[in-house]
């Protein structure tokens, strides 16, 4: 079958669906892609014969070129003959569904990465997002969820077909590539680094923007630091906010203990060489990056966000937090400091749970999905 991904902008595409799109390719079918192109997509998907369309989609559902991109977007579902479609991200999915809504013969399926409203988001993102993902179910026969919360919307939402809502355990994580940690390797990526043995590290690999809400470890490190002077906290991503968080750390006096890393493709032996992971996030689907923390065995403290609490229980395989707990989290990751013990506790029961995150189980979750529209 000839099938189309897409998503708003080629980063999800790279970071996440290389996979999935290989799981197809090796089906028999033939897959493009439609998105915006920030970063090129990954020389790989060309080599195996996907073509790359550029549609320029924005994330804000209010910008005008996303008009533009949705008159393009159906010129080539007609053009091309697409007969399933995959879609990732919100505004590109619902253009993409909208644009659809009237070719009986395209079968749509949609990955909800977490939706905009949530429990306790702005009031704006409800009054936004929840019409139009209400709206656009009408036209999607499947759509697929990563945690329960969204599970749990969803089925509020009346799409073109009963029982064609699925949860999936998140876009799969590659056990190959994040491996448990060990004190040999630990130190000797240390050293490769440039850290201490001593040194007590953290790192929380994520865009540096509102949501992901890096201030919040920033003020933590602020309150602890005193009591650990070895602390030294990894922000690893770029980001609308980087200035910002930057002059933040200047400002409070932390140069030595908080290090801006910037885009970085090395984040596995980062998380080999750290001793804790930190998520601060307001909101999130199911993320990737505490699910790799969990593969690599390093305890965790997270915000009690969606996402973050389906996967870290607290005092189970780390701590959770209020989402604005400055001094709730800055005491989690004193305990952890103090405690090799519940470290180590953490660590066994994270290398557990992440078994069912495995990129081999997803695909065969997806497989099974697939099954029903190709």
């Amino acid at each position: 079958m000839k099938i189309l991904f897409v998503t708003t902008i080629s980063n999800a595409i790279n970071a996440f669906l290389i996979p999935h799109i290989e799981l197809l390719l090796k089906q028999g079918h033939e897959v493009d892609l439609a998105c915006n192109i920030v970063r090129e997509v990954s020389p790989e998907l060309l080599r195996l014969g996907c073509k790359v369309h550029k549609i320029c989609f924005q994330r804000s559902p209010l910008k005008k070129d996303n008009y533009t991109a949705y008159k393009k977007i159906k010129r080539l579902v007609l053009s091309e003959g697409y007969e399933v479609i995959h879609t990732h991200t919100p505004v590109a999915s619902f253009l993409t569904r909208l644009a659809c809504r009237k070719m009986a013969k395209v079968k749509i399926l949609y990955t909800a990465h977490g939706f905009h409203f949530y429990q306790g988001a702005p009031l704006k993102n409800w009054l936004i997002y929840y019409p139009l993902e209400k709206a656009a179910a009408r036209w999607t026969d499947s759509l697929i969820t990563m945690n329960k919360e969204d599970y749990k919307l969803a089925h509020k939402f009346k799409l073109r077909k009963a029982k064609a809502i699925h949860k999936v355990n998140g876009v799969g994580i590659d056990l190959q590539k994040f491996v448990p940690q060990t004190l040999a390797r630990k130190r000797e990526l240390r050293k490769k680094y440039g850290y201490n043995d001593d040194d007590f590290i953290l790192i929380y690999a994520a865009e540096l923007n509102y949501n992901k809400h890096q201030d919040l470890l920033i003020k933590a490190v602020k309150l602890v630091r005193n009591k650990m002077p070895g602390i030294k906290l990894l922000l690893a991503g770029s980001g609308s906010l980087a200035e910002q968080y930057k002059k933040q750390v200047k400002r409070l006096g932390l140069e030595e203990n908080i290090s801006f890393l910037g885009h970085r493709d090395d984040i596995a032996a980062l998380l080999l060489l750290s001793d804790l992971a930190v998520s601060s996030s307001r909101r999130e689907g199911l993320p990737v990056n505490v699910m790799e923390a969990m593969a690599t065995g390093l305890p965790l403290v997270v915000t009690d966000s969606r996402g973050n609490r389906d996967l870290v229980s607290d005092g189970g395989n780390g701590y959770v937090v209020g989402i604005n707990d400055v001094p709730g989290f800055a005491g989690a990751i004193e305990k952890l400091y103090s405690s090799a013990e519940i470290r180590q506790r953490f660590s066994e029961k994270s290398l557990d749970l992440v078994k069912r995150y495995a990129l081999e189980r997803v695909k065969e979750e997806m497989k099974e999905i697939y099954a029903h529209y190709l």
